[in-house]
Protein backbone atom coordinates (compact mmCIF):
# COMPACT_ATOMS: atom_id res chain seq x y z
CA UNK A 1 0.00 0.00 0.00
CA UNK A 2 1.46 3.38 -0.98
CA UNK A 3 1.73 6.31 1.40
CA UNK A 4 -0.88 8.21 -0.62
CA UNK A 5 -3.34 5.31 -0.29
CA UNK A 6 -2.74 5.11 3.46
CA UNK A 7 -3.28 8.85 3.91
CA UNK A 8 -6.37 8.84 1.70
CA UNK A 9 -7.87 5.93 3.64
CA UNK A 10 -7.14 7.67 6.95
CA UNK A 11 -8.71 10.90 5.74
CA UNK A 12 -11.87 9.11 4.53
CA UNK A 13 -12.25 7.32 7.85
CA UNK A 14 -11.72 10.55 9.81
CA UNK A 15 -14.34 12.26 7.62
CA UNK A 16 -16.76 9.47 8.51
CA UNK A 17 -16.09 10.03 12.23
CA UNK A 18 -16.90 13.74 11.80
CA UNK A 19 -20.08 12.94 9.83
CA UNK A 20 -21.17 10.50 12.54
CA UNK A 21 -20.57 13.13 15.23
CA UNK A 22 -22.58 15.74 13.30
CA UNK A 23 -25.47 13.29 12.97
CA UNK A 24 -25.39 12.52 16.70
CA UNK A 25 -25.24 16.21 17.62
CA UNK A 26 -28.35 16.93 15.54
CA UNK A 27 -30.33 14.66 17.86
CA UNK A 28 -29.44 16.69 20.94
CA UNK A 29 -32.13 19.13 22.01
CA UNK A 30 -31.51 22.81 22.26
CA UNK A 31 -33.98 25.37 23.49
CA UNK A 32 -35.39 25.63 19.96
CA UNK A 33 -37.39 23.21 17.86
CA UNK A 34 -35.33 21.58 15.09
CA UNK A 35 -36.47 18.86 12.68
CA UNK A 36 -33.17 17.02 13.24
CA UNK A 37 -34.31 16.35 16.79
CA UNK A 38 -36.52 13.54 15.50
CA UNK A 39 -33.91 11.91 13.21
CA UNK A 40 -33.34 9.08 15.67
CA UNK A 41 -37.05 8.22 15.99
CA UNK A 42 -38.04 4.82 14.62
CA UNK A 43 -41.66 3.99 13.83
CA UNK A 44 -43.28 0.56 13.55
CA UNK A 45 -44.83 0.91 10.09
CA UNK A 46 -46.00 -1.81 7.74
CA UNK A 47 -44.49 -4.52 9.94
CA UNK A 48 -40.96 -3.10 10.32
CA UNK A 49 -39.15 -0.26 12.10
CA UNK A 50 -38.59 2.70 9.78
CA UNK A 51 -37.00 6.10 10.39
CA UNK A 52 -39.63 8.80 10.93
CA UNK A 53 -38.23 10.95 8.11
CA UNK A 54 -39.12 8.19 5.61
CA UNK A 55 -42.75 8.24 6.73
CA UNK A 56 -43.46 11.94 7.25
CA UNK A 57 -42.20 15.45 6.70
CA UNK A 58 -41.02 17.30 9.78
CA UNK A 59 -41.01 21.09 10.00
CA UNK A 60 -40.41 23.72 12.68
CA UNK A 61 -42.91 26.52 11.88
CA UNK A 62 -42.30 28.17 15.27
CA UNK A 63 -39.24 28.23 17.55
CA UNK A 64 -40.96 26.02 20.14
CA UNK A 65 -42.99 23.69 17.92
CA UNK A 66 -42.48 20.82 15.49
CA UNK A 67 -45.13 19.78 12.97
CA UNK A 68 -45.12 16.28 11.50
CA UNK A 69 -47.17 15.58 8.36
CA UNK A 70 -47.37 11.83 7.70
CA UNK A 71 -47.39 10.74 4.07
CA UNK A 72 -49.97 8.13 5.12
CA UNK A 73 -52.38 9.40 7.81
CA UNK A 74 -53.14 5.84 8.93
CA UNK A 75 -49.68 5.85 10.57
CA UNK A 76 -50.41 8.73 12.96
CA UNK A 77 -50.88 6.49 16.04
CA UNK A 78 -47.70 4.53 15.26
CA UNK A 79 -45.72 7.76 14.77
CA UNK A 80 -46.98 9.06 18.12
CA UNK A 81 -45.95 5.77 19.78
CA UNK A 82 -42.50 5.99 18.15
CA UNK A 83 -41.96 9.54 19.42
CA UNK A 84 -42.98 8.60 22.97
CA UNK A 85 -40.83 5.43 22.87
CA UNK A 86 -37.78 7.43 21.71
CA UNK A 87 -37.35 8.78 25.26
CA UNK A 88 -36.77 12.31 23.99
CA UNK A 89 -39.26 13.56 26.57
CA UNK A 90 -41.64 14.89 23.92
CA UNK A 91 -45.44 14.80 24.03
CA UNK A 92 -47.00 14.49 20.53
CA UNK A 93 -50.52 15.82 19.95
CA UNK A 94 -52.54 14.79 16.90
CA UNK A 95 -55.62 16.19 15.17
CA UNK A 96 -55.98 13.16 12.86
CA UNK A 97 -54.01 14.70 9.97
CA UNK A 98 -50.87 16.21 11.51
CA UNK A 99 -48.93 15.83 14.73
CA UNK A 100 -47.75 18.83 16.72
CA UNK A 101 -45.04 18.69 19.33
CA UNK A 102 -44.49 21.62 21.65
CA UNK A 103 -40.86 21.75 22.73
CA UNK A 104 -40.69 22.69 26.41
CA UNK A 105 -37.92 25.03 27.51
CA UNK A 106 -34.90 23.25 28.94
CA UNK A 107 -34.18 23.44 32.65
CA UNK A 108 -30.65 24.28 33.79
CA UNK A 109 -30.19 20.72 35.02
CA UNK A 110 -31.29 19.29 31.65
CA UNK A 111 -28.95 21.67 29.83
CA UNK A 112 -26.02 20.47 31.95
CA UNK A 113 -26.87 16.82 31.16
CA UNK A 114 -27.03 17.62 27.45
CA UNK A 115 -23.65 19.36 27.59
CA UNK A 116 -22.22 16.27 29.32
CA UNK A 117 -23.65 14.12 26.50
CA UNK A 118 -22.09 16.42 23.90
CA UNK A 119 -18.73 16.01 25.63
CA UNK A 120 -19.16 12.20 25.57
CA UNK A 121 -19.99 12.22 21.86
CA UNK A 122 -17.05 14.47 21.03
CA UNK A 123 -14.68 12.28 23.04
CA UNK A 124 -15.97 9.19 21.21
CA UNK A 125 -15.28 10.94 17.89
CA UNK A 126 -11.76 11.87 19.02
CA UNK A 127 -11.09 8.28 20.07
CA UNK A 128 -12.29 7.10 16.68
CA UNK A 129 -9.96 9.57 14.97
CA UNK A 130 -7.03 8.43 17.13
CA UNK A 131 -7.78 4.81 16.23
CA UNK A 132 -7.58 5.77 12.56
CA UNK A 133 -4.22 7.43 13.28
CA UNK A 134 -2.97 4.26 14.97
CA UNK A 135 -4.07 2.11 12.03
CA UNK A 136 -2.45 4.48 9.52
CA UNK A 137 0.81 4.51 11.48
CA UNK A 138 0.80 0.70 11.60
CA UNK A 139 0.27 0.57 7.82
CA UNK A 140 3.12 3.03 7.30
CA UNK A 141 5.46 0.98 9.49
CA UNK A 142 4.46 -2.21 7.68
CA UNK A 143 5.18 -0.57 4.33
CA UNK A 144 8.61 0.50 5.61
CA UNK A 145 9.39 -3.03 6.89
CA UNK A 146 8.40 -4.44 3.51
CA UNK A 147 10.85 -1.95 1.97
CA UNK A 148 8.15 -0.29 -0.17
CA UNK A 149 8.94 3.10 1.39
CA UNK A 150 12.09 4.63 2.86
CA UNK A 151 12.65 5.73 6.47
CA UNK A 152 12.34 9.37 5.40
CA UNK A 153 9.04 8.65 3.67
CA UNK A 154 7.86 6.84 6.81
CA UNK A 155 8.71 9.79 9.04
CA UNK A 156 7.14 12.27 6.64
CA UNK A 157 3.97 10.16 6.35
CA UNK A 158 3.69 9.85 10.14
CA UNK A 159 3.95 13.65 10.42
CA UNK A 160 1.20 14.01 7.80
CA UNK A 161 -1.02 11.58 9.74
CA UNK A 162 -0.39 13.52 12.97
CA UNK A 163 -1.26 16.84 11.29
CA UNK A 164 -4.44 15.30 9.88
CA UNK A 165 -5.35 13.93 13.32
CA UNK A 166 -4.84 17.36 14.89
CA UNK A 167 -6.99 19.02 12.21
CA UNK A 168 -9.87 16.58 12.72
CA UNK A 169 -9.67 16.71 16.52
CA UNK A 170 -9.84 20.52 16.31
CA UNK A 171 -12.93 20.21 14.09
CA UNK A 172 -14.55 17.90 16.66
CA UNK A 173 -13.82 20.44 19.41
CA UNK A 174 -15.32 23.28 17.35
CA UNK A 175 -18.48 21.28 16.57
CA UNK A 176 -18.91 20.35 20.23
CA UNK A 177 -18.30 23.91 21.42
CA UNK A 178 -20.87 25.30 18.95
CA UNK A 179 -23.49 22.75 20.02
CA UNK A 180 -22.78 23.42 23.71
CA UNK A 181 -23.37 27.15 23.19
CA UNK A 182 -26.67 26.34 21.39
CA UNK A 183 -27.79 24.20 24.34
CA UNK A 184 -26.75 26.70 27.01
CA UNK A 185 -28.48 29.67 25.30
CA UNK A 186 -31.52 30.82 27.23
Amino acid sequence: MSVEDILLDAEERMDKAIAHLKQNLLGIRTGRAAPGLLDSVKVNAYGSLSPLKQLASVAAPEPQQLVIKPFDTSLIKEIEKGIVASELGLNPQSDGRIIRINIPPLSTDTRKKLVARIKELSEEAKISIRNVRRDANKAIETAEKEKTISEDDRDSAKEDVQEMTKKYEDEVSELAKARESDVMEQ
